[in-house]
């Protein structure tokens, strides 16, 4: 009796798993979806990696050697043209000028002395254009003592923000030694480096306003709230790495950008009559990238294709598919070549529509 029930059990059993595996093999072709290319004209935003640069940075450097007086100024701080920044002791200065300053009295009584003489006929002419000659040396002497004094006080040239202060009050400055950098940041630069093929591809488009507008995406991942515009591209190309850059330029009210920032350029590249397909229709292999035909009945065959931008989530293929070309969108992972399926077709501009193309 306990036989034909253990029996009884196994075949109830094995009727089961039949039914499971014969539920399971009708549900299969369930979740397979199909769709084809899409052929269109689009653009989509293309990153440069950029290196962010003030208008303006100099550096600040000493004109005259002495001893540093006076810093008037701190790191970091927003100054305005014409400000004094720095004094160096101008002593040695100080007294050259009083110097020439008495040279030209000398002078002055010199000739005044040789105009009344000259005047009385006691001396010829030729004493005082002789004394009026001593007094514009005199003079230029002066004018030259007078700038070596005002160049012991640095001045901004304009207005922006200081860099780091290497010396300190009472350091010993020789003539040329760096001070200080001064920035002006109220618009920024932004170097990129485009290559060659996009370089052409750029230059080839008939109104290219639409791809000189250009943003900034910040090292945070937060794009800046200022859009900038290519305004140039150098007159070479790099040789070693086949690369020219691009400048674009973009404001700077908020100060927010500063010299040697670092950020990526979005700029919209347009894509004319591209062939477009979803990157989850696609899988890798070897360095390769394939996808799924679906033939006319219904076997599925693996092709390789050749891409010639990648998208967010699209690309866009330069051979390898027709238009009319059938691929399995769902369910790569679950297929090999030869399998034969049951699929639901979805137009390719549903699909494409659902994916990412720009960042806006």
């Amino acid at each position: 009796m306990n036989r034909l029930a253990l029996l009884i059990s196994i075949c109830t059993l094995i009727y089961c798993t039949g039914c499971t595996t014969k539920k399971k093999e009708t549900e299969e072709p369930g979740k397979y979806t199909v769709t084809s290319p899409l052929r269109v004209d689009t653009s989509f935003t293309k990153e440069y990696v950029s290196q962010i640069q003030s208008i303006r940075n100099i550096e600040i450097r000493a004109q005259e050697k002495g001893y540093l007086q006076t810093i008037n100024v701190d790191e970091g701080r927003y100054v305005h043209a014409g400000q004094v920044l720095f004094k160096i002791v101008p002593t040695m200065y100080e007294a050259e000028y009083l110097k020439a300053q008495a040279a030209v009295k000398e002078a002055e009584l010199e000739l005044l002395n040789a105009k009344t003489l000259s005047d009385k006929d006691i001396v010829s002419k030729s004493e005082s254009a002789i004394a009026q000659a001593k007094l514009d040396e005199a003079k230029a002497d002066m004018a030259l003592a007078k700038l070596h004094l005002s160049l012991t006080e640095i001045k901004a040239p304009y207005d922006g923000v200081i860099d780091r202060i290497p010396l300190k009050l009472g350091s010993l400055v020789d003539e040329g030694a760096l001070l200080t950098t001064l920035s002006d940041n109220k618009s920024v630069y932004a170097y990129f480096n485009v290559p060659e093929k996009e370089y052409l591809d750029y230059k080839a488009q008939k109104d290219t306003n639409n791809m000189k507008r250009v943003s900034l995406l910040l090292a945070n991942g937060e794009k800046h709230k200022y859009k900038g515009v290519v305004e140039t591209v150098e007159g070479q190309f790099d040789n070693e790495t086949g690369n020219i850059a691009f400048r674009a330029k973009f404001p700077n009210p908020d100060m927010l950008l500063r010299h040697g920032e670092t950020g990526k350029v979005l700029m919209i590249v347009p894509l004319r009559n591209a062939l477009l397909v979803p990157q989850k229709a696609t899988y890798e292999l070897q360095d390769k990238v394939y996808v799924f035909v679906v033939d006319k009945n219904n076997i599925v065959k693996s092709r390789n294709i050749t891409i010639k931008n990648r998208l967010s989530d699209i690309y866009a293929v330069d051979s390898g598919l027709l238009d009319g070309d059938k691929i399995l969108l769902e369910g790569v992972q679950n297929v090999k070549d030869d399998d034969k399926i049951a699929y639901k077709y979805i137009e390719p501009g549903d699909v494409i529509s659902n994916l990412q193309l720009i960042k806006q």
